[in-house]
């Protein structure tokens, strides 16, 4: 399992960083007096700026990943005589600013709704540069997709095809782009809930024939639900298929899944090609690349899997005796979560002893699951320092946490924090640009925090703090 997947075994503690370095942005440093900058810019001004709790973006950090992303696989693909377009995936965190960025370093902009929608297209990225993700779309999602002419809307049931093609029907013009998005039974990554294409999930139309599985080899009358979403476009004239689209999981270390299923993929293109003539421009190859969020681990190399997924590519193809397809992908956390760190003020510090004999200092934040879930939805594991000041205090075993009225508010599992951590000072938790901001909610009516921005010295709001005033905005009461 990944770091941010399923639970270490009690007892595990990670050791403090000596910043720079993984788990933090390249941006983040340790001055003379203990006090850590990001872009430039002292956390201590940051907070007093801005306020705490806060999400910091790297600019630059995140500028660079995008980058390198683009060039690794551009470069690696080129070597098999390849075209690969990359995607940012908008549900890790998107913005505004942060769509102009991705699309400023070559990114196409990958979205999950009509509210992502809405952003993207509000930050000038082009509707072709643009596709459409989700598997339960409204009507008004389809609609907006077509007004905006998006290069893509990626399928992902039979019920949904013959719901676009109506819409398209009704109100004529252009056959939509469509790429169907297939599950290929490869199950890579972290915790179950993040993994998206074993069978038993809502994601995608399977691979594996009725009366078999994904690895059956297929013949011309294959009858997967996968073969039977191609046809059903190709049946319909208001679409025009693009391709075939596959996503394998999240937080993936081990990059051996990505070979597996785009064998299955390109299979799949080659028997649809025997069975109807058409051989799809396009195949999708997902996201999913791991970040390291502790001390110790790490990231998928852009480069290293670039390179392996390219072989992988090359040799399925010839083994199939076909052309090699247009192929994209899709990074979102690996391109902003090691750019984000979230910045607490600590509270109540609270000496707690635990079931072994040993003592556990709980150390309270003015944030919490509101605004980072994912270690209470799915045991998702974090680092954490104090960032203002130096301390020379022996080390102790922590754990952080939040403000609300949850046993399972933890924003920190394990961690060793300076044993003379104190009210006031403040914390700060790395790689949490990526569905920190995203997923973050109202629990207990707390506002979720602000994004700012880092760069060459200055910060900058790029998504405001909300305010009680917003909070109360929303309720009509009963009148």
């Amino acid at each position: 399992m990944s770091a941010a997947g399923a639970p270490r075994p009690h007892g595990h503690h990670h050791a403090p960083t000596t910043i720079p370095g993984e788990p933090w942005s390249t941006g983040v440093e340790r001055g003379p007096d203990g006090a850590v900058s990001v872009g430039g810019v002292d956390v201590r001004a940051l907070a007093a700026a801005h306020g705490t709790p806060a999400y910091v973006l790297d600019e630059h950090d995140l500028r660079i990943r995008a980058r390198a992303y683009r060039r690794a696989f551009t470069e690696a693909f080129a070597q098999v005589g390849a075209e690969v377009d990359v995607y940012y995936a908008g549900k890790a965190f998107l913005s505004v600013a942060v769509a102009r960025w991705v699309y400023a370093e070559g990114l196409r902009v990958d979205t999950a709704s009509g509210g992502e929608l809405a952003v993207a297209l509000r930050a000038g990225v082009p509707g072709a540069d643009i596709g459409l993700h989700g598997n339960n779309k409204s009507d008004a999602e389809h609609a907006a997709a077509l007004d905006a002419g998006v290069g893509r809307i990626i399928v992902d049931s039979l019920v949904e095809i013959e719901r676009l093609a109506d819409t398209v029907a009704a109100r004529g013009g252009d056959p939509a782009p469509v790429m169907v998005r297939v599950t290929t039974g490869v199950h890579a990554g972290g915790h179950e809930y993040i993994s998206t294409a074993h069978e038993d999930q809502k994601f995608g139309l399977s691979l594996a024939p009725s009366t078999g599985t994904a690895d059956t080899v297929a013949d011309a009358d294959d009858d997967s639900p996968a073969m039977t979403g191609l046809l059903a476009v190709l049946a319909r004239p208001e679409l025009r298929l693009l391709g075939i689209h596959s996503h394998i999981g999240s937080q993936i270390l081990d990059p051996s899944g990505f070979a597996v299923a785009t064998r299955a993929v390109l299979a799949l293109r080659a028997r649809l090609a025997r069975r109807t003539g058409v051989l799809v421009d396009e195949v999708d190859l997902g996201g999913g690349y791991g970040i390291a969020y502790l001390p110790g681990e790490v990231a998928l190399d852009p480069d290293r899997i670039a390179k392996e997924i390219a072989a992988s590519v090359e040799q399925s193809a010839a083994d199939l005796g076909t052309d090699l397809p247009r192929f994209s992908i899709e990074p979102g956390r690996a391109i902003v979560g090691p750019a984000g760190l979230t910045l607490y003020t600590v509270g109540t510090v609270k000496p707690v002893r635990v079931d072994d004999g040993r003592t556990r200092l709980y150390v309270s934040v003015d944030g919490g699951m509101s605004d980072n879930i994912r270690p209470a939805l799915y045991g998702a594991h974090y680092h954490a320092e104090v960032v203002g000041r130096l301390s020379s205090a022996e080390p102790v075993l922590a754990r952080v946490v939040g403000k609300h009225c949850e046993s399972g508010d933890v924003v920190v599992h394990e961690v060793r924090l300076p044993g003379d951590v104190r009210a006031g000072d403040l914390l700060a938790v790395a790689a949490t640009g990526a569905y920190g901001r995203s997923m973050a909610s109202n629990y207990n009516l707390l506002t979720r925090p602000p994004v700012v921005a880092v760069r060459d010295g200055a910060s900058r709001v790029l998504v405001r703090r909300e305010t009680v005033d917003d909070l109360l905005a929303l309720d009509v009461g009963d009148a």
